[in-house]
């Protein structure tokens, strides 16, 4: 049974840092992608990072890109998200989503149509 569990979120101001972490505390087998998608009210759910679990490449949307960092810790089952310099307009619920099918087509890797399970989500609120 997958359970996805993430923590990490807060209160922070402009220009602060968070790191997220999403636990995947029901299974013992190997994912295969993992992703943090983000929601802010009255908005679609959009992509900000994944991760392959086997060979760790990443992908970051453009605007966070040299600024959040996606990592895994296998043994650990977890996937961490460290945002740093963080913008008023981040604000956001962050969600954590796992793939267990794979995919190849180009982009998969932001639609959340491609994952399987999601996490409940963690607030993330930036004041400016």
């Amino acid at each position: 049974q997958v359970q996805l569990v993430e923590s990490g979120g807060g209160l922070v101001q402009a220009g602060g840092s968070l790191r997220l972490s999403c636990v995947d505390s029901g299974r013992t087998g190997s994912s295969v992608l993992m992703g943090w998608f983000r929601q802010a009210p009255g908005k679609e759910r959009e992509f900000v990072a994944a991760i392959w679990w086997g060979g760790g490449r990443t992908y970051y949307a453009d605007s966070v890109k040299d600024r959040f960092t996606i990592s895994r810790d296998n043994a650990k089952n977890t996937v961490y998200l460290q945002m740093n310099s963080l913008k008023p307009e981040e604000t956001a619920v962050y969600y954590c989503a796992l793939n267990l099918r794979g995919c190849s087509n180009y982009g998969c890797y932001g639609r959340p149509s491609e994952y399987d399970y999601w996490g409940q989500g963690t607030q993330v609120t930036v004041s400016s």
